[in-house]
């Protein structure tokens, strides 16, 4: 929902359009850009109603746009994936299959898990996870989920990427690791900003990234199929 995570979203769809295609092909994207501001406080407020409605709002102005494929940039509105599914005709490529699909293709089993407070504790995230892909999921204690949550909301949303943060969160992947993750899941779409495969050995699945080239493929995949 941040325009942080959107402008790596755009970078990478286009840079694996490009990857593949060659030469000047770009993706063809049509893009609704929330106030995230308006988002976060209808959060904090607990008011996933009226979230929803204007998420539905979007996707149908999106849908009467001609795209052929929707995309939510974020892990933590996934929590309404089903109901914005309900109301679209196009596919909406939902994050955590996207990201347990490349688990599963590395043969893990357990892995930790980061994000908001909502993606990490409430079912809809680490549900999916679990029961559709038979995967074991981990987070960090509480205190640990809390401050995750806040560098989250206080600082990568904001633009601010602070070295004592990403000790933090370093710290966080190395218990998750010690107490039997095979990988950790960089569960929210900000941050990829601040951690990156070369802070910690524990294979690391970026979804901000795994969505992005998730996407990209299949609406070249979907191309074919109508020029074919």
């Amino acid at each position: 929902m941040s325009w942080e995570s959107s402008l790596e979203y755009y970078r990478i769809i286009n840079e694996t359009v490009r990857e593949t295609l060659g030469g000047l092909h770009s993706a063809r994207i049509e893009m609704h850009s929330f106030d995230f501001a308006e988002i976060a406080t209808l959060q904090g407020e607990g008011d996933w109603e009226e979230i929803t409605k204007l998420v539905i709002a979007a996707a149908l102005r999106l849908e009467a746009a001609g795209v052929d494929l929707l995309l939510m940039c974020t892990n933590t509105m996934h929590k309404i994936a089903g109901q914005v599914q309900k109301d679209i005709h196009v596919p909406l490529l939902h994050i955590a299959d996207a990201t347990a699909e490349e688990i599963k293709t590395r043969g893990f089993k357990r892995v930790g898990l980061l994000g908001t407070r909502a993606t990490m504790e409430e079912d809809f995230y680490i549900g999916r996870l679990v029961n559709t892909h038979q995967l074991e999921v981990i987070t960090p204690n509480e205190r640990e989920r809390e401050l995750v949550d806040n560098v989250i909301y206080d600082e990568l949303c904001r633009g601010e990427v602070n070295m004592s943060s990403r000790e933090k969160f370093v710290g966080m992947m190395r218990n998750l690791a010690a107490n039997g993750a095979e990988g950790i899941i960089l569960g929210c779409t900000e941050i990829d900003l601040l951690i990156h495969q070369e802070d910690i050995r524990t294979p690391l699945f970026d979804t901000t990234a795994i969505h992005a080239r998730s996407a990209a493929r299949f609406a070249l995949e979907l191309e074919d199929s109508h020029c074919s």
